[in-house]
């Protein structure tokens, strides 16, 4: 048995006098903004939603309805919002696999590197130090460090084909 037969006639009838009466009002209504396409599934929708409501005990119909219809619209946009947020934060595999091997290359290339330019090159990017803290840990000149990071990099360059 369906929705509808459940109603029963006075039911069917009070729906349908409903939908025929205000059905082309609130589709101007959304009309103006969704489009006319989506307008018309949600008033389809908002009078499915409607349905199980005694019609006898509705006495502002166009507010009712209407409320109806822009919950409808504000659960789609949570909805599209909720899929656009898991879209972005869950990385596809492919990328999460192109960056594990981004990473592998990055770590051969640097333990590849000569161990003068890979010192300075791991202090200063992976230990957050500074060149003239650098040029104090290793007890050389901070004209050096930048020699030897400059080196470092042209290797990783070279290496990474950057």
């Amino acid at each position: 048995m369906t929705d509808t037969k459940q109603l029963g006639a006075e039911g069917q009838d009070g729906l349908g006098r409903l939908y025929r009466q205000y059905a082309p009002w609130l589709g101007r209504r959304l009309r103006g903004r969704i489009g006319a396409d989506a307008a018309a599934d949600v008033v389809q929708e908002t009078y499915i939603r409607a349905a199980p409501y005694a019609m006898a005990d509705i006495r502002h119909p166009k507010a009712f309805l209407l409320r109806i219809a822009l919950n409808l619209l504000t659960d789609s946009h949570r909805r599209d919002a909720l899929q656009r947020r898991h879209q972005v934060a869950a990385p596809s595999p492919v990328s999460e696999a192109a960056v594990q091997f981004d990473a592998a290359l990055l770590t051969e290339t640097i333990r590849d590197m000569p161990p003068l330019y890979r010192k300075v090159f791991v202090l200063s990017r992976f230990g957050g130090m500074t060149y003239p803290e650098i040029a104090r840990t290793l007890e050389i000149s901070e004209q050096t460090v930048k020699w030897r990071m400059a080196r470092a990099l042209e290797y990783c360059a070279s290496r990474l084909d950057l």
